[in-house]
């Protein structure tokens, strides 16, 4: 069961304090079993902190504990907070990967289902795109994937299989295969009839649970050859 360590003090000199968790990292290098530490500031109080560690399990929390550096790094900590920290331990019993979800929704609700209306719910107003068969680098707006998706679901009727999906920060990146049968035009070529697939990566970076910008990377060529154009 994953397990997280709360910490929460009181310091006057972060500096320091970032300080000292940078050398900590660099001295636990392949010795340390935390996975994922946040830092937040309390907005109405600055010298308030409270750190979030994450760890597979209780077990390897317990191993980090008994490291030599972070036991040195612990009692340097204590001298720069005001008063003695607190910890709190967490065994995780929900881990819901937000964003993660609405990457899902993307592929699932708008692209195979064809709910244009969810654009809005996921998309932010000044989206940013990014696609290999555009001759653009960038395209602007959340209409772009309406256009995207109108066109695609005209030419096929197709399936996104999700393969691998890894959420990290504001990125969520998604290796998926698709399926599809022609059924329309496409890039000038007539309907062949042919079931195609094809594999890609997506990459969506999120801003205040939208996605901003959008990276799709898929084998163009591999469809086109498929299709007979090749």
């Amino acid at each position: 069961m994953k397990f997280v360590q709360i910490i929460d003090y009181k310091t006057e000199r972060p500096d320091g304090m970032n300080t000292l968790m940078d050398k900590w990292v660099e001295q636990t290098k392949g010795k340390r079993t935390a996975t994922h530490s946040v830092v937040g500031q309390d907005r109405t109080d600055a010298s308030h902190y409270v750190e979030i560690v994450e760890f597979p399990s209780h077990e390897e929390a317990m191993k980090n504990s008994h490291l030599p550096e972070t036991d040195r790094l612990f009692q340097e900590m204590v001298a720069l907070c005001d008063g003695m920290p607190s910890f709190t331990d967490l065994d995780v019993v929900r881990d819901e990967q937000l964003n993660a979800a609405t990457a899902r929704r993307v592929f699932d609700e708008i692209c195979a289902a064809g709910d244009l209306d969810v654009i809005d719910q996921v998309y932010a107003p000044d989206y940013r795109d990014h696609d290999v068969m555009k001759e653009e680098d960038t395209v602007t707006g959340s209409e772009v994937m309406r256009g995207d998706v109108t066109r695609w679901r005209a030419a096929f009727d197709f399936t996104f299989t999700l393969d691998d999906q890894i959420a990290q920060g504001d990125d969520v990146v998604t290796r998926w295969t698709w399926t599809g049968l022609h059924k329309g035009a496409f890039m000038g070529v007539q309907p062949t009839g042919k079931q195609c697939t094809m594999t890609g990566t997506t990459t969506f970076r999120f801003h205040d649970g939208k996605i901003q910008e959008g990276w799709w990377h898929y084998d163009t060529m591999g469809l086109m050859r498929q299709l007979g154009v090749i």
